[in-house]
């Protein structure tokens, strides 16, 4: 699969975005939970990798079956707020 620059971008964003499912990004891009750790770890530099691979693992956001009913946003409200 060839990725413009801003669909890299993207991807990149939403995995380290807390409240963005891996779901959501196999939705959109078709990279299910292992080729997201592949695409971070080929598009990142290996500390940086290392520091999201620890921040993501076995947090519950991350995948929509372990995650709080009470969560029903995919971003928290001042991710976007304006500057």
């Amino acid at each position: 699969m060839i990725l413009t620059d801003s669909e890299t971008s993207r991807i990149i964003e939403m995995a380290w975005e807390d409240r963005t499912p891996f779901e959501a990004i196999e939705l959109q891009f078709g990279l299910n939970e292992k080729k997201v750790v592949q695409f971070m770890r080929q598009n990142m530099k290996a500390g940086s990798f290392k520091i999201w691979r620890t921040r993501v693992a076995g947090r519950k956001t991350k995948h929509i079956q372990l995650r709080s009913p009470e969560v029903k946003r995919a971003y928290c409200p001042t991710q976007y707020k304006n500057r």
